[in-house]
């Protein structure tokens, strides 16, 4: 049995529109023994994702929201420490549910296994994880891209955004990213592949995306929301996919945009154009998640996808870098270095 002192961040309170450092409080514990079934793990890195704002909210949602006083939750890779679980061996690296603390203590069949040979273990929560296989079965089952068809991704060089624009030109479809600023956009297309890329922070964005999509839009996957979309609307063409993954400009409002009702401009352009809409989460394709991870890693390892972390450091700076991942002050899939690689 070890005895190991655990940093964990809990929620201290509720957020009231924008997440503040006061909302967090960081403690120290001890890390629990695993009983039968379970696996202790030293977290190596921690994941930081959008859906952690809507966590925060008490609202009802598709997932329980953290309780207040408890460890902010959030998809960790970590290393075997303890086991008692019989598929799960001391030394082995994994990735699951560990959530904001130094060491986790989970059931064995919530986590799985980490080949080191697919890529660096960081990308098991970002590429080769949640945010490829996210991409992956959204796009390929709502989006449907279409050779010479158009798409259009908003959040381009984030985690799921710049892993859609490469899945859809892998496809032979033509890949227009938005992003917000013009380092992102020129990363989008000079390292991404992107066939184009526009900063959304342009005053004259929506004549850009008209320019850059002469034939229209037929396929738009949504993380933004906002001013995006709105430029997007009247692009679109007849029978245009609208994959709905994230919201990010509404996740800390507290009340409803100024500015007209657009709903009836909405509701009228998807009965005219006859389009496809539907919001999805990743565990809605479940049943895909091993078809997606060998796919991905197979365009990982032959140079057709590639990937842009952004590494912090320390489980301390865990608060202020989700408080600027929301205001998109990120570059790429962002991962806290919690502690050092075992090789």
């Amino acid at each position: 049995m070890l005895n190991l002192t655990n940093h964990q961040i809990l929620l201290a309170a509720r957020p009231k529109g924008e997440p503040k450092p006061e909302d967090f409080e960081e403690v120290e514990t001890s890390a629990r023994s695993p009983e039968v079934g379970e696996v202790l793990c030293r977290t190596i890195y921690l994941s930081l994702d959008p859906y952690m704002r809507g966590r925060m909210n008490a609202g009802k949602s598709y997932a329980k929201p953290v309780e207040v006083g408890s460890v902010m939750e959030g998809g960790t890779v970590g290393q075997v420490l303890e086991s008692q679980h019989e598929g799960l061996a001391i030394g082995d690296i994994v990735v699951g549910p560990g959530g904001w603390q130094e060491y986790f203590t989970v059931p064995g069949v919530k986590v799985r296994k980490v080949d080191p040979a697919w890529g660096p273990i960081s990308t098991a929560l970002g590429v080769l994880g949640m945010p490829g296989v996210t991409a992956y079965t959204g796009l390929l089952n709502i989006g449907k891209p279409q050779p010479k068809e158009t798409l259009v991704v908003a959040a381009a060089s984030g985690a799921v955004g710049s892993a859609v624009g490469q899945i859809a030109r892998i496809k032979g479809a033509r890949s227009v990213g938005v992003a917000g600023s013009s380092e992102k956009c020129r990363f989008a297309t000079e390292e991404f592949g992107f066939d184009a890329c526009l900063n959304h922070r342009d005053p004259d964005f929506a004549e850009q995306l008209r320019a850059v999509c002469p034939d229209g839009i037929d396929v738009y996957f949504e993380n933004v929301g906002g001013k995006v979309f709105d430029a997007v609307l009247p692009l679109l063409n007849e029978f245009a996919r609208i994959p709905v993954c994230g919201m990010i400009a509404h996740y800390n409002s507290t009340e409803l945009p100024p500015g007209p009702n657009l709903t009836p401009l909405i509701l009228r352009s998807i009965l005219t154009k006859r389009l496809t809409l539907r919001g999805f989460i990743v565990w809605d394709f479940a049943s895909q998640e091993a078809e997606a991870l060998q796919m991905m890693a197979g365009w990982l390892q032959d140079g057709q996808l590639r990937y842009h972390e952004d590494v912090v450091e320390g489980l301390g700076s865990a608060p202020q870098a989700l408080i600027g991942l929301l205001n998109g002050d990120n570059f790429g899939k962002v991962v806290v270095r919690i502690s050092p690689e075992p090789f």
